[in-house]
């Protein structure tokens, strides 16, 4: 009778990755989700004002606002925690606004009451709106895993 052949043990997984996005992608899918969406109010912006809506038009009017996100990213270096609501959204937010509305006024730009308002709500809209949502998302996934 044939000896059993013996059974190597398994293989553990160490190297196995979760499945799932590193946290370099994040980081990167939330700065682009970012800029993305302050192009989005410029162009709004420009459409609510009849003007041309070309894209030299929204980026004249983005960059400001641009350069006042990428400030925020780099400062406090927002890419360890890019989706959290504070400190991460609430720094984009209100750098996008305020150092925005600086460049804008340094450039000679409008900057009046009324649209610091509406930039203030509508940035606030949306680069918080997208990490409020992620939050959601990310606590109802962790609820319906098992335990």
């Amino acid at each position: 009778m044939p000896s059993p052949t013996p059974q190597l043990p398994r293989p553990s997984t160490p190297d196995v990755e979760k499945p799932g996005l590193r946290s370099g992608q994040i980081a990167a899918l939330a700065a682009c989700a970012d800029a993305l969406l302050i192009l989005l109010f410029a162009a709004i912006g420009r459409d609510a004002h009849q003007r041309a809506e070309n894209i030299t038009g929204v980026l004249a009017t983005a960059w400001p606002f641009l350069a006042g996100a990428a400030v925020a990213w780099l400062a406090l270096r927002l890419w360890r925690a890019p989706l959290r609501l504070w400190p991460a959204g609430v720094a984009v937010w209100l750098c996008t606004v305020g150092v925005g509305m600086a460049l804008r006024a340094v450039t000679g730009q409008t900057v009046v009451l009324p649209f610091i308002i509406v930039a203030l709500l509508s940035l606030a809209v949306f680069l918080l709106g997208y990490r409020l949502i992620v939050a959601g998302v990310r606590r109802l996934r962790s609820r319906r895993r098992p335990a």
